[in-house]
C-alpha cells in the first residue's frame, strides 16, 4: 500500500468566526463552545480519501484582521487554505476578502486551493451576510463555498474533504466532481 500523503491546510479568518470550532469538530467530533482566542494550534488527522491515506496537518491560525502581517510560514508548505467568516458579521466577511488578497500576494500565485466557509448558520436570526454574497466571492476566487455550522456539525466533514479534493486537483489535474453537501 502507498505511504500516506501529507497535506498541510491553514484555517484562517477574523477572530471569533469559529476556526477552532470547525477544526475541533472535524478532528475530534465535538463542539467546543468556550472561546479562548487561539494563538495557533496544529491538529493532525489521518483520513482515507479516494483510496489514498492522507495525513492532514491542520493549522488553526490566530484570528486575522485587515492589518495582520502574515508570517511567511503561512505560505511555506501549505497545500490549501480554508478561509472562514461568520454569516453574522459583515466585518468578518470583508476580512476574509483581505486575507484572500494577502495570500495571493504572499504566495505569488493567482490561484491557491481554497475553500470559503460561512460559519454559524445555526444563528439564523443574526445572519447579515447572504448565501448569495458568499457564492459570488467564492466564484470570483475559483474556490469551493460552503455554509456550515460547527455547532450542529453541518457540512464540517465536507469542507475538509472538498479542501482535499481541491488540493489534489491542483496537484494532479481535475478528476471527478466533489461531494455534495449543498456546495453552494
Amino acid at each position: 500500500m502507498a505511504p500516506p500523503k501529507s497535506r498541510k491546510i491553514a484555517v484562517m479568518g477574523f477572530r471569533s468566526v469559529g476556526k477552532s470550532s470547525l477544526t475541533i469538530q472535524y478532528v475530534e467530533g465535538q463542539f467546543v463552545d468556550s472561546y479562548d482566542p487561539t494563538i495557533e494550534n496544529t491538529f493532525t488527522k489521518s483520513v482515507k480519501y479516494k483510496g489514498q491515506e492522507f495525513l492532514l496537518e491542520l493549522i488553526d491560525t490566530a484570528g486575522q484582521d485587515e492589518y495582520s502581517i502574515f508570517p511567511q510560514s503561512y505560505s511555506m508548505g501549505i497545500h490549501g487554505y480554508i478561509i472562514v467568516y461568520t454569516v453574522t458579521s459583515a466585518k468578518s466577511f470583508e476580512v476574509a476578502k483581505v486575507i484572500h488578497e494577502k495570500l495571493l500576494d504572499m504566495t505569488g500565485q493567482n490561484y491557491v486551493p481554497m475553500v470559503l466557509v460561512g460559519n454559524k448558520t445555526d444563528l439564523h436570526m443574526e445572519r447579515v451576510v447572504s448565501t448569495e454574497s458568499g457564492k459570488v466571492v467564492a466564484n470570483s476566487w475559483k474556490a469551493a463555498f460552503f455554509e456550515a455550522s460547527a455547532k450542529e456539525n453541518s457540512c464540517v466533514q465536507e469542507i475538509f474533504n472538498t479542501m482535499l479534493y481541491e488540493i489534489e486537483k491542483h496537484q494532479n489535474g481535475p478528476e471527478d466532481k466533489k461531494e455534495d453537501c449543498n456546495i453552494l
